[in-house]
This record gives structure tokens, sequence and C-alpha cells, in this order.
């Protein structure tokens, strides 16, 4: 698939979703961006500001399955995976898929689960399969998490530890909307939701064919090394306790190509490593307390060591 077919199919989804999530453009673009690097997405925000609304408009624009689980203290990980019955007609034990097995899974308010249900999602979002009584099943393909914690009810709930916040691509807030958006939202569902408008612009095929694609956009050596000095900057801030990880890394650069992909250039730029490096950093990073208590955000020290880091000069 051709850089400019990716960038209008892209184009084509976020405008789209861009129909029910109103004034958060960049925000759609972001998630789009995760899905298309076929990484896994966190959401940190309030109740009520659209992230259920978000999860089911992807999943209808690329016509996939969509399928949601709530996560309270007793969800069990076969609530998640699904389980084998006893069949008494044939004698035999028969897997009853869980509601894992969608192209979109909204994981909502994942902090509440106990950690042992939290850790069933491990295999699933990292091997796109899961193993139920020794026998592998395969997840529909594309498989695209999207996670879900609210960040002002703590109580009752069991934080994720670094290791699964890691496998997590990126990680956006929709925030609360302006006073025109607002105005935009109440107009639109005054007598239908607007999702009952959304319609798919692309494919299933066609996604995991940009999937694949997008790995083929040219990084330059110096671009690279541009994206390890940035995470190594991470790691020797004072800020921070813990810096990003290698598979961090890994995600600034596949998270750069679909940038670069998106506005339709067939490599990528320094402007598209800082477009990406706070969605895709700060949650892999662990804050010192003094940092927690000034008020300032990861995303904040992300952008500080970006201003700090030289960027490569562009080749003309």
């Amino acid at each position: 698939m051709r850089v400019s077919q990716i960038a209008e199919k892209a184009q084509s989804m976020i405008d789209e979703v861009e129909r029910v999530i109103v004034g958060k453009r960049n925000t759609v673009e972001k998630a789009v961006l995760t899905l298309i690097c076929n990484g896994h997405l966190l959401i940190e925000d309030i109740p009520g500001v659209g992230k259920t609304t978000l999860a089911k408009a992807l999943a209808i624009t690329m016509g996939g399955d969509f399928r949601r689980v709530q996560f309270t203290p007793d969800l069990l990980p076969a609530d998640i995976t699904g389980s084998s019955i006893f069949n008494q007609k044939t004698a035999e034990f028969e897997f009853r898929r869980g509601p894992i097995f969608g192209n979109v899974v909204l994981v909502d308010e994942i902090n509440r689960a106990t950690p042992k249900t939290q850790s069933s999602l491990l295999e699933a979002m990292e091997e796109r399969q899961v193993t139920v009584d020794g026998v592998t099943n395969d997840l529909p393909l594309p498989f695209f998490v999207i996670a879900t914690q609210n960040t002002i009810e703590m109580t009752g709930t069991y934080p994720l530890p670094e290791a699964q916040l890691d496998r997590f691509f990126s990680r956006i807030s929709l925030g609360y909307p302006s006073k025109e958006d607002e105005m935009a939202i109440l107009s639109q569902q005054q007598v239908s939701h607007p999702l009952e408008l959304v319609k798919p612009v692309i494919t299933l095929p066609e996604m995991l064919e940009i999937q694949s694609a997008v790995r083929d956009i040219f990084v330059h050596e110096s671009i690279r090394d541009y994206i390890i000095e940035v995470v190594r900057a991470t790691r020797e801030n004072n800020l921070l306790l813990m810096g990003a990880s290698p598979r961090g890394a890994l995600h600034l650069m596949r998270a750069s190509q679909a940038q670069a992909a998106i506005r339709g250039s067939e490599f990528v730029r320094p402007d598209d490593v800082k477009a990406t490096a706070p969605s895709v950093l700060a949650h892999r990073v662990l804050p010192r307390a003094e940092l927690r208590a000034r008020g300032t955000t990861t995303e904040q020290v992300i952008e500080r060591v970006l201003s700090e880091v030289p960027a490569p000069v562009p080749v003309s």
C-alpha cells in the first residue's frame, strides 16, 4: 500500500471518528495512530468524556467487532478469556469464547480488577492469543485493546504495575470539551446519538495492510540516534526514578513512522518524533515524589526532555 493511500485512509478514519468526538482531533489522531501501529491504548480520564464512544467509533470505521468488559474486583480471568464448558450431549468440553475475542476490546476501569485478572490481558495484548486449559486460541486480527482508568476515584483500585503499563503503546486523555464544542455535542445528541451516523471507511484487511505497510516508512540513522538520545535522557533525568525502556524506544520509532505516514511522507522527520513522544513515553517513566507534589506531569517532563535533546538537522 502506498503512503498516499495510508494517509487518505487514516484521515478518513479520523474525520469519521471526529463526528462523535467533537473538538478533539489531535487526541483522535493519536488513537488512530496507535491502532495502525498495531499497539494498544490506555486512556486516563474522568467519567463521561467519551472514552466508550471513541472505542465504538473506531470499531465501526473499520467494520470491526466491538466488545466491552467492565472490570470489577470480583472479575475472574475466565470472565475475559472464556472457559471450557462440558457438553452433556457430546460428552466433550467445548471452549466458550470470552469478550476478549473482538477486533476492538474496551477494558473499562482496568485498575478496578485484581492484579491476577489484569495480568490475564498480557498474553492477549502481546501474543494476540489466549491459552485456556492448555489450549491456545488465536484472537481475531486486527486486535486493539483500549483500556480506561478513572483518575479521580482511587478507592478500591489496584494500580497497574510498570511492567503492564509498558505493554500499552500510548496513553492519552480526552479532557473536557470547550464551551463551543459542548454546545455542538448537545445539539448533535438532542434527538439521536451521532454513533448512528458513523460508517465504515476501511475494511479489516485494509487495516492489516496498513499496519504492515507503516513499518516500511524510511527511518534515517540520525533519526534512530535521536530517538535513542531522547529515551536515554529520560533515564538520566533527575525528576524521574525510572526512565523509558528499550520497548519505549521501539514504540517511539513505530509511532514516528505512523505519524509520517498519516501526513503523507515516506520518511520520518524530527517533528514526527516530537509529536508522538509524550503519548508514547510519559506512561513508561516513574516520577519522583516531589514531581507529583509539584503538580508536574510526566508529559511535561517528556516535553522538557525534547527541548533539551538536540534534534538532527534535515538534509536539504
